[in-house]
This record gives structure tokens, C-alpha cells and sequence, in this order.
């Protein structure tokens, strides 16, 4: 779990002339005109946030291990060779259970979705034809050679995340950027890149947009400025964040929205160690076929521990006794205070206090739609 870091808008910039952001060229088809309400198929930054932050309105199909970068901070450790989708039997269920299912918008990420032709155009279909907003986060690693699948499916997003820091630079070049997010804007798909919160990135970053897309960038695009995750090969490149006092901990987002991996495997939120497979197993649920998944998802959405966390935040739970010792002690992460409460109470997906907890915070009682 990262703090929030200010995330700079276009709307934070000066006014720009509103002209196409490729005057000389066929002009793009904008995603939609500034202050259009949300119900657009097309969304912004800030929609995907509130997505983000409403329980049961989102979830992210971790489509693959596998990524072609190798980025020197990559929270998953993705690599070149990492597993990948195989049983695609498995994987028909998995989407199957997301499209049926409550979330409004589907994530796709990884890994790096691209690396996955097959994979991501099923999906693409699927989440798309059940009516659900797409959004994909992705590299832009492809952008050298952008070919009709690729098209097909940035046409289909409501939304895409291109990511772009120092990391990428050392892997990618600065043209298959620019090349990436000129596609994305052609396909009149609105655009966010992502970079790490640094003065120096975010000037790059603009930079790069500018080039790809002209001085009039900001109609198509928006920067979303986010934290280092202390995860992966990111493990040793963050700084020491400083100890909060478990008491003291407030509601957290990644327990919004869970997380479903292409082999099957149901994280309760979108922590990377939990989607690798650490921490406290009852974060994660292992599902063979739509049914099960499907199962996975109510129960984790219902779940005791897991709704209080989300809306309350663990810090009310220190207040019990059982779990008296940890108001007061300090933390370097939420995710640390939370493995201990789900390891220390018995049967924290129907533990009576902590279901009363969830109904005053605002969460649903379980087995209400």
C-alpha cells in the first residue's frame, strides 16, 4: 500500500489552444469534450479513481507473469521468461466469472498484457461484449510495430495506463513511447501515463507526450504521478517510510477492488506480494473453473475482515482485545498491520465483532446484494 501522491492533471496546466494535436496530420477522434459527465464509454483519470475507490466497482484480471521489459523496479518481478497463460480452458472460466460478476470496470494488467495476444483479445471481447469498461495498463513496449490486434483492442479500452520513467527509458526507447501513445490517442482512446513522482520524470514525461502528441497533448492525455511499490525488484530502491502506530491506520484501497491471476488464483486486494502468493493464505482463494471463481469473488467481496479494512481500515480493529498490542506498535506498512490481525483472529471472514464493524463502516452485511 503507497501513500497518494498528487497526481498532475492537464487541467493543472496553462490553457492550451484547442486545436488537434496533430494539425499537419488526419486528426485523431478525441475521447470526449472536457466536462462531459462520466457516463461517456470513454473514461478519465479520474473516473478509473472513483472506480478504484467504490468497493465491488472494480477488479483487475492479472493476465500474465510475463513481460519483454525487465524494468529494474517491476513490483512483480516480470521477466522475459515468466509463466504465462496456458491452460486457456481455466482462463475462459476466470473471465467468464468477471463478466458475470458485480465490478463495473475490469483492469488488465501483469506483466505486461501485450506479451499475450490471445489472452488479451479474448478478454478484450468478453469484458467488452458484457458491457463493462476495459481499461489496460501496459509498457508501450510494442509501440515500434503497432499491428491490428493491438489496435483492436486500445479501440476497445475506455482507457489505457502507459507507463514511462527512467526504468522504462533504460529498456525502451523515447520514439516507441511516443510511438505507443500516438496510437492510443488515434484510436480515440483516452490516455494516462504513469510515472514515477519525481520532478524530473514528470518533465520527461511531458516532454515525450509533447513530442508524440504536439503542445495541444493535454486533450488527449492526463499524468498520473504514483509512488516506488516496495515489492519485486522495487524492494531495495525505496526509501524508509517512516512507523505509524497500528491505531492510527485508516481505510485502505487496495482492498476495494480483488485481483483474479489467469491461473485461477482470487487475491482480496491488489497487493503485489499477496497476488504473487505471500502473505496470510486466507487473502487468496484457488479456483479451477467459473464457478469457483465466481464463488471466490461474493465471498472475498462479503468477507468479515476484508470489508472492514476497506472501509473502516484496520486501525478500529487494534480496539479489540485480542488484538490490543498492535494499537500501539509501529508499522512500516499497512499490509504488515493486516497480515497480523488476519493471522491472529480465528475465523476473520465471519468474526462476529468484526461484521459489526463493517455494517457501522458502511460495508454490506453478508449475502446482500
Amino acid at each position: 500500500m503507497t501513500t497518494p501522491t498528487p497526481r498532475l492533471s492537464y487541467r493543472d496546466a496553462a490553457p492550451t489552444p484547442r486545436l488537434s494535436y496533430r494539425d499537419a496530420a488526419p486528426t485523431p477522434r478525441l475521447p470526449f469534450p472536457c466536462g462531459e459527465a462520466a457516463t461517456s464509454p470513454r473514461l478519465r483519470l479520474a473516473d478509473v479513481e472513483a472506480a478504484r475507490d467504490t468497493p465491488g466497482a472494480s477488479a483487475l484480471l492479472f493476465i500474465t507473469d510475463r513481460c519483454p521489459v525487465g524494468c529494474g523496479h517491476c513490483s512483480v518481478d516480470s521477466r522475459p521468461d515468466s509463466p504465462r497463460v496456458t491452460d486457456f480452458t481455466l482462463f475462459e472460466g476466470v473471465l467468464d466469472a468477471l463478466c458475470a460478476g458485480e465490478p463495473r470496470l475490469i483492469g488488465v494488467s501483469g506483466g505486461e498484457p501485450f506479451a499475450e495476444r490471445r489472452a488479451l483479445t479474448l478478454a478484450a471481447d468478453r469484458i467488452t461484449a458484457a458491457g463493462k469498461h476495459l481499461v489496460v495498463y501496459t509498457s508501450g513496449f510494442w509501440g515500434n510495430r503497432t499491428s491490428g490486434w493491438v489496435r483492436r483492442v486500445l479501440r476497445a479500452c475506455s482507457c489505457v495506463f502507459l507507463s514511462t520513467d527512467a526504468f522504462h527509458q533504460a529498456r525502451l526507447a523515447d520514439e516507441r513511447f511516443a510511438n505507443a501513445a500516438r496510437a492510443i490517442a488515434d484510436e480515440g482512446t483516452p490516455l494516462v501515463v504513469q510515472v514515477v513522482d519525481d520532478q524530473d520524470a514528470v518533465d520527461r514525461a511531458v516532454g515525450l507526450l509533447e513530442q508524440a502528441l504536439g503542445p495541444c497533448w493535454p486533450e488527449a492525455a492526463e499524468l498520473n504521478r504514483v509512488g516506488l511499490l516496495p515489492y519485486g525488484r522495487a524492494a531495495g530502491l525505496v526509501a524508509p517510510r517512516p512507523l505509524v502506530a497500528g491505531k492510527d491506520f485508516g481505510p485502505c484501497r487496495v482492498a476495494r477492488s480483488p485481483v483474479v491471476r489467469y491461473d485461477g488464483v482470487v487475491a482480496a486486494c491488489c497487493n503485489e506480494a499477496v497476488v504473487m502468493g505471500r502473505g496470510p493464505a486466507e487473502f487468496r482463494r484457488t479456483c479451477g473453473d467459473a464457478p469457483e471463481t465466481a464463488e471466490a469473488l461474493k465471498e472475498l467481496r462479503h468477507h468479515a475482515m476484508f470489508s472492514v479494512v476497506a472501509t473502516v481500515g484496520p486501525g478500529p480493529i487494534t480496539a479489540d482485545p485480542r488484538l490490543a498490542d498492535l494499537a500501539d506498535r509501529r508499522f512500516t506498512s499497512i499490509c504488515e498491520l493486516c497480515w497480523l490481525v488476519a493471522e491472529r483472529i480465528p475465523d476473520p471472514a465471519h468474526d462476529p465483532l468484526l461484521t459489526m464493524l463493517g455494517v457501522l463502516g458502511g460495508a454490506r452485511r453478508p449475502g446482500q446484494s
